[in-house]
């Protein structure tokens, strides 16, 4: 029986939609499970070469979670020390933050006629209602630290068992492939995850090199709690687009209310956006890499839908698991149109400075 193209696009858009719904629904799940593969994918390289040093795998599987562990706790305690001292110009901010309330309600005296009095009226109604609902605001607090908790110690968990069951979940989906098609399922397989290292590994290094050139770029300036921003800028950048314009707005406000003038902030822009074009055009292709580029369009589609389907999570986890997506999509015919439209288009003799180089690296 005939299919009309028109038909077969309502079948498509139903199935994401059912998905979409699939996963929100099966987030509790889903995202501790979603998370131990990412960190499973990130840490098998390093895994792989305790095995081939004579380490069994369940040792090795143990030593790639505890360094994980070790390297997570050492960010928190950098940022950690330094929020501790920028704790100590908090009443600066404080102050800084009443006088920009002042001209705002001078603001809005002037250009909407809402008097001071009004406005400390309907901030009143708005307090009164905050403190009703305190005791559900601590309950709730209580509740998603708890729930965090566990959701570590499963990742924790999830993670050992992939690792170390590696071999038996590759054999398992290799089974449900038909026998002629294996190996394109072994190289789907292999392709997903080296992506998703190259990706993960290429980011990590990129953030730490954030981390140095911003806290360069801040000292020089002469924004106080310098590494504590840069660290920040850096941590954002985990998610494209949105990340590092509000890790560079957050500078912004935090040098304004130290006391810093024009030229401070205009200081903090241009060092922006000169480790923005060194990340763009250098880091980014030759730490990163090409495999997982997806369009700007999808890369932001990718990350609304993540944050409404998983919250956070969803959007640190959107990029990776598209390109993911990608792979399998490029090695299967009828969803090739799909890995195409979210890729990243490349016109004909279009080549970077990164690719010159690495082309002149291996003639030599």
């Amino acid at each position: 029986m005939h299919t009309s193209p028109l038909s077969k696009t309502l079948q498509v858009l139903a199935v994401f939609f059912l998905v979409i719904a699939g996963l929100y629904f099966a987030k509790p799940f889903l995202v501790p499970l979603a998370l131990a593969c990412i960190i499973a994918m990130l840490m098998l390289p390093l895994g792989r070469w305790m095995e081939k040093k004579g380490i069994g795998r369940g040792l090795a599987t143990f030593l790639c979670l505890l360094f994980s562990v070790v390297v997570v706790i050492g960010v928190i305690g950098i940022l950690s020390w330094q929020i501790a001292s920028f704790v100590d110009d908090l009443p600066k901010m404080q102050q800084y933050i009443g006088e920009l309330e002042k001209k705002l309600q001078e603001t809005l005296s002037n250009q909407f006629g809402l008097s001071p009095q009004k406005q400390k009226e309907l901030l009143k109604q708005q307090q009164s209602s905050g403190v009703g609902n305190a005791g559900k605001m601590v309950l709730s607090v209580m509740s998603s630290s708890t729930s965090l908790l566990v959701d570590m110690v499963l990742v924790l968990v999830y993670t050992f068992l992939l690792m170390y069951s590696r071999t038996h979940l590759k054999q398992f989906m290799l089974k449900m492939v038909p026998v002629d098609q294996k190996a394109k399922g072994n190289k789907i397989i292999s392709d997903a995850s080296h992506v998703a290292q190259q990706y993960l590994l290429g980011l990590a290094m990129m953030i730490a090199m954030l981390w140095v050139m911003y806290g360069v770029g801040f000292s020089i300036i002469g924004v106080k709690n310098a590494l504590f921003f840069a660290m920040i800028c850096g941590l954002f950048e985990i998610v494209p687009f949105v990340g590092n314009i509000t890790g560079t707005t957050l500078t912004v406000i935090g040098a304004l209310s130290q006391g810093g003038d024009s030229g401070m902030v205009l200081g903090i822009v241009l060092t922006y956006g000169t480790v923005q074009f060194l990340q763009t055009y250098i880091l980014e292709p030759l730490v990163v890499g090409a495999q997982v580029k997806i369009n700007p369009l999808f890369t932001i589609i990718a990350i609304v839908v993540g944050e409404l389907v998983w919250g956070v999570a969803g959007m640190v986890m959107a990029i990776p698991l598209v390109g993911i997506a990608k792979v399998v999509f490029d090695n299967i015919e009828p969803l090739q149109p799909y890995g195409f439209l979210i890729g990243e288009e490349k016109k004909k003799g279009e080549s970077s400075f990164i690719d010159t180089i690495k082309a002149r690296v291996k003639k030599s």
